[in-house]
C-alpha cells in the first residue's frame, strides 16, 4: 500500500491566511525550520495507479497539482485517478474540497450515515455535487470491514474498517453530541495482498480503548497532533476553549498523546493534522526535538510510506 500525506496541517493550513502566530510569521518569512503546510488529507493506493483520498481539504486543488499521479491520465481530455474519498467527519476543513472536485469526473464518496445526513441537511455538499455530476455515496458502518472498489467495479486489495475515536459536533450542526454516533472516526486500512496496515486518526479527543485496539499490528499510524498543550489555544488568544474542549487530545503532558504514542511497538508513528500554532512545527525548537527523541515523526506534506 502506498501512503502519501497530502496535507499535514489542521484547518487553515500554515501559514493561515489571518494568523500572526510565531509559526505563521516564520513560514511567511521563509524560515527553513517552519515548513509551509496545506490542510489535512492523505492519499492511499494499492497499485500506484488508483488513489483514494482520506478527507478532502479546501487545498485539494493545490495538492493534486503538486502530485502528478493524482491528476488526469494521459489517454483522454479529462479524467481522474481518484477512485474514491473517505471522510472521517463532517468538518469544513475535511469536506469542503469535494466542491472543488465537482467537474464531471466520477468517483465515490464514503462516510458514516450521520456524516452523510449532516452533509445534506446542514452543509449540503451532496445535493450541490449532484447538480454537476452523479456522485455515488456509500455509507460506512462502524467496526465492519468494507472493501474499496475500483472505477470498473472490481475490488482493490484495500479493506477499510471505521471505528469511533470520540463524538463531536461541528459548529454548524445544531444537535446533541451524546447522540452523534459516527460523528468522529478513525480508519483501519489493510492491504490484503501485502498485509500492510495503516491507521489514520486525524481527530482524537482521547486515547481510548478502540484506538488502542486499532493500532495493534499496524505498520503505520497517522495520529491527531493538533495542539502541543491543552491550554495552547487559550494562551495564544485564538479561542477561549482548550485543546480537549475542541476535541483534540494534546501532544504533551501526562495525559497527552506522545507519552502513549512513543510506547507503541512495531509501527512507524507520525503526527498529522497539526494546528499552525503548535510549537513542534518549529524544527529548531525543543518541542520538535522532544518528539523526535521519542522516535515519533512530525509529518509533513509529501511524506510517503510503503506498507
Amino acid at each position: 500500500m502506498h501512503v502519501r500525506i497530502l496535507g499535514s496541517a489542521a484547518g487553515g493550513g500554515l501559514p493561515q491566511w489571518n494568523c500572526g502566530c510565531p509559526n505563521c510569521r516564520a513560514a511567511r518569512n521563509g524560515t527553513p525550520y517552519v515548513r509551509r503546510r496545506t490542510q489535512s488529507s492523505v492519499a492511499i493506493s494499492a497499485d500506484g495507479r488508483w488513489w483514494y483520498l482520506l478527507n478532502v481539504s479546501a487545498d485539494v486543488r493545490q495538492q493534486v497539482q503538486s502530485n502528478d499521479d493524482l491528476g488526469p491520465p494521459n489517454d483522454g481530455v479529462r479524467g481522474t485517478t481518484i477512485a474514491g474519498c473517505i471522510l472521517t467527519d463532517a468538518e469544513i476543513d475535511h469536506t469542503s474540497g469535494l466542491l472543488q472536485l465537482r467537474e464531471g469526473c466520477k468517483f465515490w464518496v464514503m462516510s458514516t450515515p450521520l456524516v452523510r445526513r449532516w452533509l445534506n441537511e446542514y452543509f449540503p455538499i451532496e445535493p450541490i455535487l449532484s447538480s454537476f455530476s452523479d456522485r455515488y455515496w456509500l455509507e460506512l458502518p462502524l467496526d465492519a470491514p468494507q472493501p474499496l472498489a475500483l472505477p470498473d467495479g472490481n475490488l482493490s486489495s484495500l479493506v477499510v474498517t471505521a471505528f469511533e475515536t470520540g463524538r463531536d459536533v461541528p459548529r454548524f450542526v445544531a444537535e446533541n453530541v451524546d447522540h452523534a454516533v459516527g460523528s468522529l472516526i478513525g480508519l483501519e486500512i489493510r492491504d490484503e495482498q501485502t498485509n500492510g496496515k495503516l491507521v489514520y486518526a486525524p481527530g482524537v479527543p482521547k486515547i481510548g480503548l478502540r484506538l488502542q485496539q486499532a493500532v495493534t499490528g499496524a505498520n503505520l499510524v497517522l495520529l491527531d497532533g493538533s495542539f502541543w498543550s491543552d491550554d495552547e489555544p487559550q494562551e495564544l488568544g485564538i479561542t477561549d476553549r482548550s485543546s480537549r474542549q475542541m476535541g483534540h487530545v494534546p501532544v504533551s503532558g501526562p495525559q497527552g498523546s506522545l507519552q502513549w504514542f512513543a510506547k507503541q511497538p512495531g509501527c512507524e508513528r507520525v503526527y498529522v493534522h497539526m494546528n499552525n500554532t503548535n510549537p513542534m512545527l518549529d524544527e529548531s525548537g525543543p518541542e520538535f526535538s522532544k518528539v523526535a527523541a521519542s522516535r515519533v515523526r512530525v509529518g509533513a506534506d509529501g511524506d510517503e510510506f510503503l506498507l
